[in-house]
């Protein structure tokens, strides 16, 4: 009997399929051709972009009514919106080189981070913080390629606290309040989930898939059990009204897939004629008319050659929180101090690469079990052709893993914000740094081998979890130079963790409650247990004390990559993203923004740059394609 006959068989043997089960075949077989189909786009040469290359510019076109500078999740909107009109023409340029079926792969995250897909900034030493890292120095992920941040990061979709946007409307930016900002969060998103679909807090119709990731743990439930055991409810964290409480997480996923800016804004526009995208590019400076102060195009060097393209309109920066401040600086717009100790001419004194901010978070809380119900990463590498044939042939199987599986938004007694606002929001990790017997996850965070080798290297493997506390409204914040006036040479970071001792009280209250969410009885079952091997740098502490804690959280000092606010609105740029006394110059990415969300920066990015993107559109009176 042949396999045709065989599924007429159980066909007939379990009646007519329902349209459900039709429609979950269709979507399997189309999921399963598409990742086959992705492995054409994987370049041939270190020279090719299959994707993109159809949409390069000739080297004799030199004009462009908008140039964008950056792919990330800014500059794609920006490029798609103003393109929606096909009188303007737009120029992408983007460092990085083209994304492939390696990066849609959720699970691949840690690994991208490691790889030219980051910029990998480090930070300067500082005794306040990164004390176990690698030479003391805090490695700081930023995204390279199309997507940006989104083609590395942890694909969470969290949009902050609606105070948080009023805030920022209260600084001095009309237009950015809650109420203001909140239709371009629903412009951006299309919910999946039935649950959340039809809710007014939710759209239905943008470009950006968010759902539930179909791969969990059992972990997840007991996490989600341990909530409700000490009184949290289950909540829709992206409801402004239901903040406070947990939830498994909403990403960015489609079919399994990553879902970067660059898959969501720019591949289904393509087509479109007005469309420029040069890879590969690193741009040098902004072109700057010194005696109009009017931005009139850029320079930018490819493949060893020094290039340049020219807008009739605007240049645009999406290039993020630390290669915006810098290209602003080496094109002589910035603090002018630093600028002339570093020999470039003053064009516009701003506070350029002030105010840098970052959700700080200490990862090295480590939960030992009895049972494998966690995410084993050395049994996912022993079974890679498998766990590969699953995921490439049938989407299923761990690779579709975030890597994170569930949140949890908390309060502390050092807040002073209302009650419905939390200040700690906790991560749920079903691994640690240790069972991957500390291969890849310590080395994407730079733990030292002293740390490591003392803390973890006796449970190298050990069936663990972790809970990730991350600090959301941090007091402290750093600033960014350049080093020389080299464009290639990356800034200078002074990140200025904890140097407000609030955020290491705050800090040490999301440890403690991390801490107590893991004694609950739906973890107890498995065993859980908190390993108390001390840090090596904190052993002179009693484990668990306050005082081990704070000196805990100095040592293992880790970056959510959702640096901010080195360029904040009201300072540099105007509440229509213009910088001050620079004509058709507008940046669009975090580095605009006034001050910390409560939220991964992904979705407040998104929100800002659609909004962005009806401002330009207004000014320039360009059409708009309405969307429903």
């Amino acid at each position: 009997m042949n396999w045709l006959a065989v599924a007429v068989a159980l066909l007939v043997a379990t009646a007519t399929p329902s349209r459900a089960v039709i429609d979950d075949l269709i979507d399997s077989i189309q999921l399963a051709t598409q990742k086959v189909l992705r492995l054409f786009d994987i370049p041939k040469t270190p020279v090719t972009d299959p994707i993109y290359g159809a949409n390069k510019p000739k080297v004799t076109k030199l004009h462009y009514d908008f140039i964008v500078v950056g792919m990330g999740a800014g500059g794609c909107v920006i490029a798609n919106r103003l393109t929606e009109d096909f009188r303007s023409t737009v120029l992408v340029i983007e460092n990085g080189q083209e994304d492939n079926v390696i990066t849609d792969i959720p699970a691949a995250n840690p690994y991208t981070l490691l790889t030219d897909y980051s910029y990998n900034f480090e930070t300067e030493p500082d005794p306040n913080a990164c004390q176990g890292m690698v030479n003391q120095r805090c490695p700081w992920a930023s995204g390279k390629g199309p997507g940006g941040g989104t083609i590395l990061s942890g694909l969470i979709w969290t949009r902050g606290n609606y105070r948080d946007y009023d805030n920022w409307a209260s600084l001095g930016n009309p237009g950015w309040s809650y109420q203001d900002v909140l239709p371009y969060f629903l412009k951006t998103e299309n919910m999946m989930e039935p649950e959340l679909r039809n809710s007014p807090y939710h759209g239905k119709h943008g470009f950006v898939p968010v759902e539930y990731v179909r791969y969990v743990t059992p972990l997840l439930n007991s996490f989600l059990k341990a909530a409700n055991f000490f009184g949290y409810r289950i909540v829709d964290y992206n409801n402004p009204y239901t903040h406070v409480g947990f939830s498994q997480i909403q990403s960015v996923v489609k079919g399994g897939e990553r879902v970067t800016a660059a898959t969501a804004y720019i591949k289904p526009i393509l087509y479109r004629k007005n469309l420029y995208v040069q890879m590969r590019s690193r741009v040098t400076q902004i072109l700057i008319n010194p005696l109009t102060k009017t931005a009139y195009g850029v320079k930018f060097v490819k493949r060893g050659a020094v290039r340049v393209a020219y807008a009739r309109k605007e240049v645009i920066l999406s290039a993020g929180a630390f290669n915006s401040p810098q290209l602003l600086m080496l094109s002589g717009i910035g603090p002018a101090d630093h600028l002339k100790e570093i020999g470039i001419p003053v064009l516009q004194d701003l506070p350029v690469g002030d105010g840098l901010k970052e959700h700080v978070g200490m990862h090295g809380l480590t939960f030992l079990i009895n049972q494998r119900v966690n995410l084993a990463p050395l049994s996912v590498f022993q079974g890679i052709v498998i766990n590969a044939l699953k995921y490439f042939l049938t989407s299923s199987g761990v690779l579709k893993t975030l890597g994170c599986e569930g949140v949890g938004y908390v309060k502390t007694k050092y807040s002073n914000l209302s009650r419905a606002q939390p200040d700690i929001e906790l991560v749920f990790i079903p691994s640690a740094f240790n069972t991957d017997a500390g291969v890849l996850l310590r080395k994407t965070f730079a733990v030292g081998d002293e740390l490591y080798d003392y803390t973890y290297r006796e449970i190298d493997g050990v069936d663990s979890f972790s809970i990730w506390p991350m600090l959301m409204y941090p007091k402290s914040q750093g600033i960014v130079r350049l080093k020389d006036g080299n464009p290639f040479n990356q800034v200078r970071i002074w990140h200025n963790f904890y140097s407000e001792g609030v955020d290491i009280a705050m800090m040490v209250e999301g440890i403690k409650k991390a801490v107590q969410i893991a004694k609950a009885p739906s973890f107890r079952k498995y065993g859980s247990i908190l390993h108390r091997t001390p840090f090596p740098q904190c052993k002179q502490y009693a484990f668990g004390s306050d005082d081990y804690w704070a000196c805990a959280v100095r040592t293992m000092t880790t970056t959510w990559h959702h640096q901010c606010c080195t360029n904040r609105m009201g300072q540099v740029v105007d509440y229509n993203l213009r910088v001050r006394g620079i004509k058709r110059l507008r940046i669009v990415d975090t580095s605009v923004f006034p001050e910390i969300p409560g939220a991964h920066t992904q979705a407040p990015t998104y929100m800002l740059a659609e909004k962005a993107a009806d401002i330009i559109k207004a000014e320039w009176k360009m059409y708009s394609i309405k969307v429903s």
